[in-house]
């Protein structure tokens, strides 16, 4: 769970919140789906069920409650016309509060994450339908943070790793990254609570350029979108060797915000064989210039530019330029919209 055991109202809002209030066709879903969530309590004095206990504190959360007593008021003027209804009771402050104290994040996570692109699944069917003859390949962006103030000591601050949809920006499963490992053994692991990734576009930073993580993600069927930097020196070099100065700009963009203009141009070109790199399809040359605003003393005022590269599995016919740079400016608003998620 991306926070602290103490603050696990502040994990319920940052998980469910994107997705406003549970419509009550949904509920019966949710309610099924947190059944599956472990019961760490002592069965001897257990009144209410704790999956009814997690759906009283979800729904209320997402409702705008932010305490448990704010729960628990959410859930007695709820008995009546819904709780009842589904054979759960309203419990009070204290219960809530233990029960929530107790949870376990990954048994919440996957349960949750389950619910999340389910939910995410049937939507875009819906929108795929009133748009015919489109079709947009669902995007996961895998990410990785330090939870900021939870170092203790000399230790390491908690690493987490999720997988966040690129629409919503909702956490669709997520792992804590032990002391002795790194986000790179944790890469499977965490798209495994993913049960269905085919024909998914799933993108990463350059640590999770490796063959491994391809190879992965093609025996499951999904695309990859992919930084290229000097972790992989061999296949950047191949990236940076290409006859970029022939390839004309397939798509162009301009940013401004926070006093600078920032253009970005990129080129693509399909990958001949040879390169190092499982299942690649195309290659991707970002040019990336900014410009501020206003000047600034000693030269802080000058623009600069940077390229880099990304490769991809998706083909010139699965993905046009457009297409591809909309995937790499997805990924990275999810990384900003996590990032402050973790911090906040």
């Amino acid at each position: 769970m991306p926070a602290v055991s103490s603050s696990p109202i502040a994990v319920l809002s940052r998980q469910l919140a994107p997705l406003g209030e549970v419509a009550p066709q949904a509920r019966v879903g949710l309610l099924e789906v947190l059944e599956s969530v472990p019961d760490p309590r002592k069965k001897r004095g257990v009144r209410h069920r704790f999956a009814a206990i997690l759906f009283v504190s979800v729904c209320a959360v997402v409702s705008g409650a932010r305490s448990f007593a704010a729960i628990a008021e959410w859930a007695a003027d709820a008995v009546e016309d819904t709780l009842c209804g589904m054979g759960i009771g309203a419990p009070n402050a204290s219960t809530i509060r233990r029960a929530l104290s107790a949870l376990s994040g990954d048994g919440f996570d996957t349960a949750i994450g389950g619910f999340l692109a389910g939910r995410l699944a049937a939507a875009r069917t819906k929108t795929a339908k009133a748009k015919a003859g489109e079709r947009a390949r669902r995007a996961i962006a895998v990410d990785g943070k330090a939870l900021r103030g939870s170092r203790v000591g000399d230790g390491r601050a908690r690493m987490l790793m999720a997988c966040l949809d690129h629409d919503a920006g909702v956490t669709l499963g997520q792992v804590e990254i032990g002391e002795k490992t790194n986000e790179i053994p944790m890469f499977s692991t965490l798209l495994d609570t993913i049960d269905d990734l085919t024909d998914v576009v799933v993108t990463a930073d350059a640590l999770h350029a490796q063959r491994e993580h391809a190879e992965y993600l093609h025996r499951r069927d999904a695309h990859y979108i992919l930084t290229v930097k000097g972790n992989q020196p061999g296949l950047r070099r191949q990236l940076a060797s290409q006859p970029w100065k022939d390839v004309p700009v397939g798509h162009h963009e301009t940013d401004r915000s926070h006093g600078r203009t920032v253009t970005r141009t990129y080129k693509v070109i399909t990958i001949a064989a040879g390169i190092l790199f499982p299942h690649a399809a195309q290659a991707v040359q970002i040019t990336r210039t900014r410009k501020p605003k206003n000047k600034g003393k000693r030269g802080s005022g000058r623009a600069t530019r940077e390229t880099v590269y990304a490769i991809t599995s998706l083909t010139a016919e699965q993905a046009p330029p457009t297409e591809l740079a909309r995937y790499i400016r997805g990924h990275w608003h999810v990384e900003v919209r996590h990032e402050v998620a973790l911090v906040e």
